[in-house]
């Protein structure tokens, strides 16, 4: 059991770094970009190449410039080829299903059996799970810390601005194509980086490993909002990276009661849907509790009368 949730855990760490690259597209600069679940390939992809040429940890920074890459070709196709945000990163997702495959060499998967990877020191050793959590951690923190610094300096408030309120940013002078081009690189690096890193933690890359990533990293964000309740921004980041590991755990909680693996995106979605649908349940109940009230405050002075 204690093997089962360390796994659980670490899966959550790595899963944190996509929650909290989609939080930037999504929330920060409140577009829906869909290259996620080919970016997040490419990114394992690139890191599995690097490894099996023993160059793990150079393997996960050409994995976030690689995934960077996507998302300014996703930025460049929706800004200067004014093609709809949605379109654009379909149309990335769908090139870079090919390019996934050539950087595997055209193969759909690639096997680190025996390969150098980040994790390779700590294996077989007294402390290997203990060690593999701390390292983790630490990188997911570095990312949420570092995410949170560059949201506080010039340009992150630019891209902040872009995302709150595009035409009265750009009246302030500022350049809102830029700012989604550096909004959605960084995010797709950070995405990239989590697939790199998965690639890994599993020994394995696999062209189809992307495929519902984007609600894995919506869930991970709702199920955050809707617990944790934090205004600030690093509290809105760190409640991002919590809810993807409590979305870990509601996974294993679903297998270990005997939920089919197949099923497992059906969860997904479901979670999503409940979460996203908290908002308009609370306002009926408040619309419900005002007209009760409404009807018994006439009742009380039909009554009087």
């Amino acid at each position: 059991m204690t093997a089962i949730i360390y796994g659980t855990l670490e899966l959550g760490m790595i899963y944190a770094i996509l929650a909290l690259g989609l939080y930037i597209s999504f929330r920060v600069l409140d577009m829906p970009d869909l290259t996620v679940d080919g970016s997040f390939v490419t990114g394992a992809a690139v890191s599995a190449v690097m490894c099996l040429n023993n160059y793990p940890f150079l393997g996960l920074l050409a994995a976030m410039a690689a995934g960077g890459i996507t998302g300014i070709v996703t930025s460049l196709l929706h800004t200067r080829l004014k093609i709809q945000m949605l379109l654009s990163g379909i149309l990335t997702m769908l090139a870079l299903y090919s390019i996934n495959l050539k950087i595997m060499g055209n193969r759909p998967n690639i096997a680190l059996i025996g390969s150098t990877t980040i994790f390779t020191a700590f294996k077989d050793t007294p402390d290997e799970s203990n060690i593999k959590m701390i390292l983790l951690s630490a990188i997911s923190i570095i990312v949420l810390v570092m995410l949170f610094l560059f949201l506080k300096t010039k340009l992150g408030f630019a891209v902040r601005a872009t995302g709150n309120n595009e035409c009265m940013a750009s009246a302030q002078g500022i350049n809102t194509d830029f700012t989604k081009l550096i909004g959605l690189a960084l995010a797709n690096a950070l995405i990239a980086l989590s697939g790199g890193i998965l690639a890994q933690y599993q020994s394995f890359a696999d062209v189809g490993m992307g495929i519902g990533m984007l609600v894995v990293g919506l869930a991970s964000i709702m199920i955050g909002e809707v617990l944790f309740r934090l205004k600030s921004i690093f509290g809105l980041l760190l409640a991002t990276a919590l809810g993807s590991v409590i979305y870990r755990f509601i996974i294993m909680a679903a297998i270990r009661f005997g939920m089919p693996p197949t099923d497992l995106k059906l969860v997904s979605a479901a979670i999503v849907v409940l979460a996203l649908s908290v908002p308009a349940v609370k306002n009926y109940l408040i619309r419900t509790r005002s007209r009760l009230a409404a009807v018994n405050m006439k009742r009380r002075k039909e009554s009087d009368a």
